[in-house]
């Protein structure tokens, strides 16, 4: 048992899963992270009870009129999905006569959803991330490291604590691509089935990851093309994976488009348009393109250089991976090339897709939601390709690689520090441009010391909602909130900081054991 324990704890990836676990476990702060999450719970809960998608008292601030004049929630049932079991399972613990007395700050439903589904697809996250970058021919170490870099080093740590739908769809397309590839080098059709299935779901989600679908097929496309395959030879394989493929995603559109059909009596529009409608009516000062309202070239820009926004901000891993990418593009493999070119179409898609949007930016969020998770995509070869070509890139780019690798880490853990508003409060008074990070360690410092009121960080924004205002005015981490909440017996918060701190604790040893055994 001894012999079998210690194998597992010197496989990299058994240590990976760990590592991943315990990080999506320490991180958690007990809350949903957004209302837009709240939200889609709210949808869970409708699948199985006979509480409606949306209150009424909700309305006109989230909800759609929709057939027989009920108001459902505009988002795609996909999140909605993922969260059922948790939903169950967390409904059920929170009528157990232990938390009778409990204030629910935060719900014991909301804690069992975002700790078991977080910690699930963190977990799923870090084995198809590690399964992707062993395809794509790097070294066991390089994988490793590449994943831990993706799960500390970019925005993914931040949609860990706050579950947006942003990691979800990241797995999935991780998942699709993979079997895609597969496929694409085994000629299974179970594989390729899969990995299109796992595109596909990303359509019940967000709508517009149909372009992760196209992405898929751009990257199958361009391994062949770096490949040399040419001809009769590239029309054979393109409608071989069309076969399998195409069935695959009509299935899930049609699924999304009965989804659409059940709420609002038509197979044929989107929320967006039936949003607009309302919107108008209730503001007919509202432009007629609205929510298409933002010049082009303002929804380009702004997520590439935008201060409050910036992709380059916010995950300055995508840097140095496109910086590699230009200088390594004639050693890189045909595999490596083509992942490199899709995962930057894909991003280049989203912001164009978006750039017109009224809210391209995603409001409430850290950096630009609607393109991070395609950032992240293209963050994931950054730390494998600065190991695998150390030699060749010269020193001052090894230099500049570890440095953004370190500024990347300190960015993400600050993202951690408090709930998300906290900025987009202060920037009410504080006006715009706001250099969002460099304001974060401003309150990181402010609080920790005690300065906040001093240095002009608080305001009356902060305080209309009284739980925002508790919220954003504490570590954001679960045994902190139910300290400041005050809801939980003093027993249930000291427990709290002992399990959380053994988490913290098991989360170095796993990371520390991890880099011993790939560096050997």
């Amino acid at each position: 048992m001894r012999s079998r324990l210690r194998r597992w704890f010197s496989d990299p990836l058994v240590l990976l899963c760990v590592a991943s676990g315990l990080l999506a476990f320490v991180v958690q702060s007990g809350e949903l992270g957004t209302a837009d999450t709240m939200h889609r719970l709210q949808t869970t809960h409708w699948l199985w009870t006979s509480e409606p998608q949306v209150f009424p008292n909700e309305y006109p601030e989230f909800g759609l009129h929709g057939r027989g004049g009920q108001l459902y929630s505009w988002y795609g049932i996909g999140q909605s999905l993922l969260m059922l079991p948790a939903d169950l399972v967390g409904t059920w613990v929170a009528h157990w006569k232990i938390f009778a007395g409990y204030g629910d700050d935060p719900a014991v439903r909301s804690i069992v959803v975002s700790y078991s589904t977080s910690i699930l697809v963190n977990v799923l996250t870090a084995l198809v991330a590690f399964r992707l970058l062993r395809q794509l021919q790097f070294s066991v170490r390089e994988a490793v490291l590449g994943v831990l870099a993706l799960m500390l080093c970019t925005t993914h740590l931040h949609y860990t604590q706050n579950m947006m739908e942003n990691n979800y769809i990241m797995l999935l397309t991780l998942t699709g691509f993979s079997f895609q590839y597969e496929w694409l080098r085994t000629g299974s059709h179970r594989a390729l089935f899969w990995g299109s299935a796992a595109l596909g779901l990303n359509l019940l989600t967000r709508l517009t990851t149909g372009l992760d679908l196209i992405a898929g097929g751009i990257f199958i496309l361009c391994v062949l093309w770096f490949e040399g395959v040419r001809g009769r030879e590239l029309r054979e394989r393109s409608l071989d994976y069309c076969k399998i493929a195409a069935p695959v995603y009509a299935l899930f559109v049609l699924a999304d488009r009965l989804y659409q059909f059940y709420r609002f009596g038509s197979f044929t529009n989107t929320y967006v348009s039936l949003f607009a409608k309302e919107q108008r009516l209730a503001d007919p000062t509202l432009p007629a393109n609205f929510p298409w309202s933002t010049p082009f070239h303002q929804g380009v820009l702004g997520p590439l250089f935008k201060p409050e926004k910036s992709v380059f901000l916010f995950d300055p891993l995508l840097g140095l991976a496109v910086l590699l990418l230009i200088l390594l593009w004639r050693r890189l493999s045909p595999e490596v090339r083509a992942y490199g070119v899709t995962s930057l179409l894909l991003l280049v898609g989203y912001i164009c897709f978006y750039a017109r949007y009224t809210y391209w930016a995603g409001d409430f969020a850290w950096g630009d939601r609607y393109v991070s998770t395609s950032v992240e995509l293209v963050a994931l070869l950054a730390v494998p390709l600065l190991l695998r070509y150390r030699v060749d890139i010269g020193r001052w780019v090894w230099r500049v690689g570890i440095a953004l690798i370190v500024v990347s880490l300190i960015i993400q853990l600050a993202s951690l520090a408090f709930w998300l508003p906290l900025e987009i409060y202060q920037m009410e008074t504080l006006g715009h441009p706001t250099f969002v990070i460099a304001l974060r360690f401003r309150n990181i410092a402010g609080f920790a010391l005690g300065k906040m009121q001093e240095w002009g960080l608080n305001n009356e924004s902060m305080t209309q909602d009284p739980w925002d205002y508790v919220h954003i005015t504490t570590w954001n981490f679960l045994p902190f909130l139910l300290r400041r909440v005050g809801a939980a017996p003093e027993w249930v918060v000291e427990t709290a900081f002992i399990i959380w701190w053994t988490c913290l604790a098991g989360l170095g040893v796993a990371c520390w054991k991890l880099w011993h055994v790939v560096e050997w």
